[in-house]
C-alpha cells in the first residue's frame, strides 16, 4: 500500500515539474517573438574595402537583419553593388550603402572618385612644397606661386587656389591608416574646369608651394600679393596723389567799341567838324 502511494506520488509530481516547464517555455518563446521585428537581407563588407576598389562578388555578403535597425541606403541585390568603385573605406562588416560607391557605370580607381563638373590635376612637388609629406589624401591646401609678373623684375607671391580638396598622393587614394606622413612627387587635386586652368598655368609661370591648412577653416581671404621690397622693411610707394585740373578764369569778352561819326556846324561862311 505504503509502496504505491509513493509511486502515485512521484507520478504526480513528475507529471507537474512537466507541465511547469512547458508554461515556462511557451512563455519564454512568445517574449522572444513579441519583441523581434521582422529582419531583410541586405549587404555587408565581407572584407575591408579601400578606397577606388572595383567591389566583386567575393567583397560583399548576406547578413539578416531587423528592419529597425537597418540605416537608409543599404542594398539588398548583389547587381546593384558589384562592379561599383569605392570611394569612402568600407571595414569588414560594415553596411555597404549608396553614399560609399560610386555611380553605376562610373568605373573604378581615381576617375570614379571625381565628381561631376570637376576635375583631377596633378602638380610636381618635392618635400617642402608638399609639408614635408603631411598633405594627405583627404586634407585641403591653398596654391601658392610665386614669379615675376610680366613687365616686372621684381619677384612676388600670390594666392592662386584656396581650400582645394587633396583626391590622391601619387598613386595612393587614400592617407596612411597610422597617420604617417607619405613622400610623393606628385600631388592631386581636385579643381573645378576653371581652376585646372589656373592651376595649370601657375604650375608654368613660377614655383608652386602648397599651404597645408585645418579641413575645418574654409574662411577664403583676400590677401594682396606680398613683394620682394617687404621683406626687406622698404615701404611700398605711395599712391599717385591725384590733383585737381587747374581752374581758368572765365573769358570775358571786351564791350563793343561804339562806331564814330562826324558832325558838321556851319557858322557864317566858317565850317567846324565834329567826331563823336
Amino acid at each position: 500500500m505504503n509502496r504505491n502511494r509513493l509511486l502515485m506520488i512521484g507520478f504526480v509530481a513528475l507529471a507537474l515539474g512537466a507541465f511547469v516547464s512547458f508554461v515556462v517555455y511557451r512563455n519564454l518563446q512568445s517574449g522572444r517573438n513579441s519583441h523581434s521585428a521582422p529582419g531583410e537581407d541586405v549587404l555587408v563588407a565581407a572584407t575591408d574595402l579601400q578606397v577606388g576598389t572595383k567591389v566583386e562578388e567575393k567583397d560583399i555578403k548576406f547578413v539578416h537583419f531587423p528592419s529597425t535597425d537597418l540605416p537608409a541606403g543599404v542594398f539588398h541585390f548583389t547587381n546593384k553593388v558589384v562592379g561599383r568603385g569605392v570611394v569612402q573605406s568600407i571595414a569588414r562588416g560594415e553596411f555597404i550603402l549608396t553614399n560609399k560607391l560610386a555611380g553605376e557605370n562610373s568605373g573604378s580607381g581615381l576617375p570614379s572618385l571625381i565628381p561631376p563638373g570637376m576635375r583631377a590635376v596633378s602638380v610636381r612637388v618635392n618635400d617642402t612644397t608638399s609639408v614635408s609629406g603631411f598633405v594627405l589624401p583627404g586634407t585641403r591646401v591653398d596654391v601658392l606661386l610665386t614669379g615675376s609678373p610680366q613687365g616686372s623684375s621684381e619677384q612676388q607671391t600670390t594666392t592662386v587656389l584656396k581650400n582645394v580638396a587633396v583626391i590622391a598622393t601619387g598613386q595612393k587614394l587614400e592617407r596612411n591608416s597610422a597617420g604617417e606622413p607619405q613622400t610623393t612627387p606628385v600631388i592631386t587635386l581636385l579643381v573645378s574646369p576653371d581652376d585646372a586652368q589656373r592651376l595649370t598655368l601657375a604650375s608654368n609661370q613660377g614655383h608652386i608651394q602648397l599651404a597645408l591648412r585645418n579641413p575645418l577653416d574654409t574662411k577664403q581671404e583676400e590677401l594682396t600679393a606680398a613683394r620682394s621690397q617687404m621683406l626687406y622693411g622698404a615701404a611700398s610707394p605711395p599712391p599717385p596723389v591725384s590733383r585737381p585740373a587747374p581752374r581758368h578764369a572765365p573769358v570775358v569778352a571786351p564791350p563793343p567799341i561804339p562806331a564814330a561819326f562826324n558832325v558838321e556846324v556851319y557858322k557864317g561862311d566858317k565850317k567846324e567838324e565834329t567826331k563823336f
